[in-house]
């Protein structure tokens, strides 16, 4: 009673939301490997997926065909999700995000089964994970593919350094050819 009210004026000024709200699952398809993990830890049954197998030839010649999962459909009924998030916990791969889009309303229920042309908007909706915090352990995995990379960088110094080296070799026994066969011209 001693503060004024504050009405929101929604419709006409977006509301601000929390970092971490909740609004819709958005698909980064690129990542779907069609594994089901979220389609059957899912309680309410609400994830739709059909893939079928393709072939892919082999990287290098003499080696085999493989085989891999090209999906087809992803969809999520939203009417019977209850937005528990243990589909974007279980997704070994990130292809599922929350997005704070909230404003998804039908007049139908039927109409409330997203596909992934729809899944797929929605994950550009997605904001920036939070910046780690500067006094944090780095985690084992940026730090693996860091000591990968230097060793990778310092073998490539390596041989950039030896082939080097090769070459001024290569380049001072021509000069010492040349050398010699310019002295055995001139003392016949």
């Amino acid at each position: 009673m001693t503060r004024r009210s504050v009405t929101a004026h929604y419709p006409d000024v977006a509301p601000e939301l929390p970092p971490r709200s909740r609004g819709v699952i958005g698909l980064f398809e690129e990542n779907c490997t069609v594994c089901m993990l979220c389609a059957r830890e899912c309680p309410d049954w609400c994830i739709y997926i059909d893939s079928h197998k393709e072939t892919v030839p082999p990287v290098a010649p003499g080696g085999r065909e493989r085989s891999r999962n090209v999906l087809d459909r992803f969809a999520i009924d939203f009417s019977l999700c209850m937005y528990c998030g243990i589909c974007i916990e279980v997704c070994p791969f990130d292809a599922l995000f929350w997005s704070p889009e909230f404003e998804y309303a039908e007049t139908d229920i039927r109409e409330l089964t997203h596909e992934r042309d729809r899944l797929r908007e929605w994950m550009w909706t997605v904001p920036e994970p939070p910046a780690l915090d500067e006094r944090a352990e780095e985690p084992k995995e940026v730090g693996a593919a860091r000591k990968a990379a230097e060793k990778a960088a310092e073998r490539l110094a390596a041989e950039n350094a030896e082939s080097a080296e090769n070459a001024e070799n290569a380049e001072n026994a021509e000069n010492a050819e040349e050398s010699g066969a310019a002295d055995g011209e001139e003392q016949p």
